[in-house]
């Protein structure tokens, strides 16, 4: 089996050299995509959805402050 070029001295390690280097800056391009886009995406829907939640539960608060209230022990009394 014959490899092109074929490896010389060294050859097999310096593949795997530039593999792990471009495998690095892979990373570092991942990494710095998650910081720049996706953080912010998921901190900006999570505060939306908090607000949402806030005015859900006072809303909720609200109908059980003026709702009708149960009667109190056996007969309404």
């Amino acid at each position: 089996m014959s490899t092109y070029p074929p490896p010389g001295p060294g050859g097999v390690g310096r593949r795997i050299e530039e593999a792990i280097e471009l495998i690095e800056m892979e990373l570092r391009h991942a990494i710095g995509y998650v910081n720049d886009a996706v953080v912010p995406q998921v901190r900006s829907e999570s505060i939306a959805a908090m607000r949402k939640l806030s005015e859900t539960l006072r809303n909720l608060a609200d109908k059980m402050e003026q709702g009708p209230r149960p009667p109190k022990g056996p007969g309404g009394q």
